[in-house]
């Protein structure tokens, strides 16, 4: 029997489940309930025997685990009739203690329960999650695989911040990066599809969705990474502004009378690509920029430019590149954007060609004379997960 690994993200108000093939990384169903907790919640799940969809009120993670149960026993497949051999959870950080995935445990739940003060939007949802998950599905091993832990062979010179040095210690504050086990999937299918081992390549990572991060990753160790302390670092993204200056919250409060809080909350939902157009799908941004749109065409210019800064520094930090790999919704279908943030850079050895870039889902899009190849892989979080949590359960 095909052994499968039942995958939970627990977001705020939300649950995201699939049951992957830990050998193919095809999903047997997939679902996700949202606004847990509202009047109106929405779950839908896709079964080998139908979809479902349902906007009934779901009141807690825990309801909305049981309705997930609910679904693959209606819809398919039955949890009874599959070798589940573990449940692995995504958290999204692990600060310095985990640089790997680990079992789930008291101890592993107090330690990430510590770290909460690093991540108050995501671990005590992931948390939740987990302990939802152990109630309802006692007799599995579950897993927690974290965003952060990719990341953790960043060099101290990498990781660290030039503050006061005992701010890590007393703080926490350094260099996490986020979108580990994404980076961790792409740069090992990107070895794959150049015939080589990972461990024989330099590679830029590019993940671009509504969250963006970059990683420079030498011989399948990641030793720097856009994303920061937060998330909201590096990039310019959906509604997050990336990076800049750290005084903008000083002078909000002085000129504007505006709370830290506040600033914090506009910087991480109200900024980036919605910031400047009031819009956050890229999809809806290129076709206002292909109408003429002033605003939409500063912001896709500002995008691109801060991604092409990123290579470009990413590259004198690797010294050699053996390939720039693009991922994650934008970074998968915006053949605009991959040929503008790489454009004019033919003197570092980079060449887009524009046929494979428009035409290929995955694979090669640079030309045959360029230096370094550039890539377009698809991510599998999900399927990542999957692979790490086996890899604990097995030992």
């Amino acid at each position: 029997m095909t052994e499968h690994v039942l995958v939970i993200n627990a977001g705020s108000s939300s649950l995201k489940y699939s049951l992957v093939d830990s050998d193919s990384g095809d999903a047997a169903a997939t679902g996700l309930v949202e606004r847990i907790g509202e009047q109106s919640s929405h779950h839908v799940h896709h079964g080998p025997k139908g979809d479902f969809e349902d906007d009934s009120p779901v009141a807690s993670h825990e309801k909305a685990l049981e309705a997930a149960v609910r679904a693959f026993e209606t819809y398919g497949p039955a949890l009874g009739d599959v070798d589940i051999v573990a449940v692995g959870h995504r958290v999204v950080h692990g600060g310095s203690q985990f640089a790997a995935p680990a079992p789930v445990d008291d101890a592993l739940i107090a330690a990430v329960t510590e770290l909460v003060p690093l991540a108050p939007l995501h671990n005590p949802a992931n948390l939740e999650g987990i302990k939802v998950a152990r109630r309802l599905l006692p007799d599995l091993p579950h897993v927690a695989v974290f965003d952060t832990a990719f990341h953790q062979t960043l060099p101290p010179y990498a990781y660290r911040y030039a503050v006061p040095f005992d701010w890590l210690k007393e703080y926490g504050i350094r260099r996490y990066g986020f979108h580990g086990t994404s980076h961790a999937f792409v740069s090992e299918r990107a070895a794959q599809l150049l015939g080589r081992g990972a461990d024989q390549l330099n590679l830029i990572v590019l993940h671009l969705g509504n969250g963006c991060s970059a990683a420079a990753i030498r011989r399948g160790n990641s030793v720097d990474t856009s994303m920061g302390l937060t998330p909201l670092e590096g990039l310019v993204m959906g509604t997050r502004s990336g990076d800049l200056d750290p005084a903008v919250h000083g002078h909000l409060a002085r000129v504007a009378g505006q709370s830290a809080a506040e600033t914090d909350r506009i910087l991480n939902s109200e900024s980036g690509l919605k910031g400047l157009t009031g819009e956050n799908d890229f999809r809806e941004l290129t076709r206002r920029r292909a109408a003429g749109d002033d605003r939409a065409r500063l912001a896709f210019d500002l995008y691109c430019y801060r991604i092409k800064k990123y290579v470009g520094a990413y590259y004198a930090v690797l010294g050699t590149v053996d390939a720039i790999v693009f991922t994650a919704g934008v970074g998968q279908h915006s053949a605009e954007a991959r040929a503008a943030a790489l454009s004019d850079l033919d003197g570092l050895g980079i060449q887009v060609d524009p046929v494979r870039n428009t035409a290929t889902t995955e694979g090669v899009i640079s030309t045959d004379g360029s230096r370094v190849k550039v890539l377009v892989v698809p991510t599998n979080e999900e399927w990542q997960i999957a692979r790490e949590a086996l890899a604990v359960v097995r030992g």
